[in-house]
């Protein structure tokens, strides 16, 4: 087995070697004081601090619950699949779990255990990987059929001295197809003292045929509270001050991976002076990140509009070593977390959250609606684009942040439309009739008629509702999409006589439609508004008169003179779509009915 797996046998130690060594003289020799020990080899972070037992496992108790259960009962899995990002824990819950199968115990008669005790032979050569029946391979390096044939003939043969054979294979997913079909029968059928343990960071490269096989495990990343705490308890067992914020910093760092949170722990330790505690300031300017304080001001700066803060704020950080590409990335981040804030209020006490995204990022989320924020997002997203293509990544970041402080004022797209629908901000503006618009996004009737009569007062009349298409459009300026969508194209209309609407909702409408559509009708026009549901058949949907009137306007043009001569020239040709001008947003021409007659009450000189 050492061409598979590349580990020689350990060197047997002759008679010599086995007696005891001499001790060190006390004073000084023939030449002068002895020469001092040999130091321990510095072993990082990552490895001095590996979890030997499930115990030691942080943020996969899901697994850990299971496969203590299962050696409990006594159901443990020939084959295990353990999957999830690097660093989170694959190889070293594989060798936990070998140690589980070949625990005998202190005292040489213990049997498979979740607990495995790390005194006896078979947890000692385990932990220091020198088992000769638990066989680590590296699928990345070895991927060959041949590779997987030595695996096969070494299953035909019984432990040396363990009581399973354990079979650890890294990267699985590396493995050839015919690598895996050859590894399919044995895997399915292993002997009884044999035991398959495969680790992956891309499971979707994997043959169903294979992950069927096995126990999955999805290892998640381990969040950002549990990684902080865990680096404390290991600075503190290294003798180490670090500042809270700096843990933060790192476990953000680490996305969810330990190993990767441990090195750059380690490389944190290592740039401090001895003794000296390590504050946020180091550790972001080991990571190149700016201060998160400086990421707030750049935010607020942004959303307010200006730009000569924002660049200051920008020159303080790339003075500071900080990359602005980066910069921006922080910003984002930071976009991502005030949205989230905004829309889900309860995690401002959640401890998942850094102290700064509770005070001041909520703070900062009640001033900022989420249509700037999704629009800031977008913006994010495309300049740090231009940047990673940038040949001068500073400037590019540069006009990142002057491009959203000039749109910072602008109103979302859905308003800059209804604020053009009622007229805009200067000149007289007339009084809508209440008659349908269609679906300008806001405007007509959704929003609500404005009048001005001799330079008076503007008042806000109530809208007028004359069909449904007039309530789709109000329901489509108050922004209430899922309501409007269902009533468009799940609700039959079976009589319209205001301030009562008797309608058929067909069986995907939502139960509480009718009271939904009742109360935003009530809160829009100040009166009360029966939705009566009836059984009637009623008029099609609108969706469904929208596609009767398109495949009618189809039907009218395809008959068109000009337009058969050109399909006739143009063999395969067909028509694509018909546009009407005079239509409104449901495919419906507007309603022939004669417009109300105006309500004197409604203007105010």
């Amino acid at each position: 087995m050492s061409g598979l797996f590349d580990q020689e046998p350990a060197s047997t130690p002759s008679s010599e070697e086995r007696l005891e060594a001499p001790p060190p003289p006390e004073g000084p020799g023939l030449f002068g004081e002895p020469p001092p020990p040999a130091a321990t080899p510095y072993r990082v972070l990552a490895r001095k601090y590996r979890p030997q037992s499930f115990a030691d496992l942080i943020g996969q108790e899901a697994m850990v619950r299971i496969l203590r259960n299962a050696f409990a009962l006594d159901r443990v899995a020939h084959a295990f699949m353990l999957t999830g990002v690097r660093g989170v824990g694959k190889t070293t819950t594989a060798r936990i779990i070998a140690r589980a199968l070949n625990c005998i115990g202190p005292d040489g008669t213990g049997g498979p255990t979740a607990d495995p005790c790390g005194v006896c032979a078979n947890c000692t050569a385990i932990l220091a990987d020198r088992h000769p029946d638990v066989q680590e391979m590296d699928a990345a390096s070895r991927t060959g059929v041949d590779d997987v044939r030595e695996i096969i003939e070494a299953t035909r043969f019984r432990p040396l001295q363990a009581r399973k054979k354990v079979f650890i294979v890294d990267e699985v997913h590396m493995l050839s197809r015919n690598a895996f079909n050859a590894l399919l029968k044995t895997l399915e059928e292993p002997p009884p003292h044999v035991a398959f343990i495969f680790a992956t960071t891309e499971s979707r490269k994997v043959p169903i045929t294979v992950l069927s096989r096995c126990q999955r495990f999805d290892l998640r990343r381990v969040s950002v509270s549990e990684l902080s705490a865990r680096f404390a308890r290991i600075a503190a067992l290294e003798g180490v001050t670090i500042a809270a914020d700096a843990l933060a910093l790192l476990a953000r760092a680490a996305d969810g991976s330990v190993r990767d949170g441990l090195s750059l722990l380690d490389q944190a330790i290592a740039q401090a002076a001895p003794g000296q505690p390590i504050g946020a300031d180091a550790v972001a300017d080991m990571l190149g990140l700016a201060d998160r304080e400086l990421v707030f001001d750049l935010c607020e700066a942004v959303m307010q509009g200006k730009p000569a803060a924002a660049l200051a704020i920008a020159d303080r950080a790339h003075e500071r070593g900080a990359d602005l590409g980066v910069l921006l990335q922080d910003l984002l981040d930071l976009v991502n977390t005030l949205t989230r804030l905004k829309v889900i209020p309860a995690l401002r006490d959640s401890p998942e959250m850094p102290e700064a995204e509770r005070t001041r990022g909520a703070a900062l989320a009640e001033t900022l609606p989420v249509p700037v924020l999704a629009r800031t997002w977008q913006m994010l997203l495309k300049g740090i684009g231009e940047v990673e293509a940038a040949p001068d990544r500073r400037a590019a970041a540069e006009m990142v942040l002057i491009r959203l402080c000039y749109v910072a004022d602008l109103p979302p797209p859905g308003d800059l439309v209804r604020r053009l629908a009622e007229g805009g901000t200067g000149g007289p503006v007339s009084r809508s009739s209440g008659g349908n618009s269609g679906g300008d996004n806001g405007g007509g009737n959704g929003g609500g008629a404005r009048a001005v009569a001799g330079g008076g007062t503007v008042v806000a009349a109530a809208p007028r509702l004359a069909g449904l298409r007039d309530v789709a459009s109000l329901l489509v300026a108050r922004r209430e999409a899922m309501l409007h969508a269902h009533l468009v194209h799940s609700v039959h209309l079976v009589r319209f006589a205001p301030p009562v609407i008797e309608l058929r909702p067909q069986t995907d409408a939502p139960r509480d439609f009718a009271a939904r559509l009742a109360a935003v009708l009530r809160e829009a026009t100040g009166t009360r508004w029966t939705i009566a549901l009836s059984t009637e058949p009623g008029e099609p949907t609108l969706a469904a008169q929208g596609e009767a009137a398109d495949a009618a306007r189809r039907h009218a043009a395809a008959e068109h003179p000009l337009v058969r001569a050109i399909l006739d020239a143009f063999p395969g040709a067909r028509i694509e779509a018909v546009r009407d001008a005079s239509v409104d947003s449901y495919g419906l021409p507007p309603d022939e009915a004669a417009p109300a007659e105006e309500d004197p009450e409604e203007w105010e000189s």
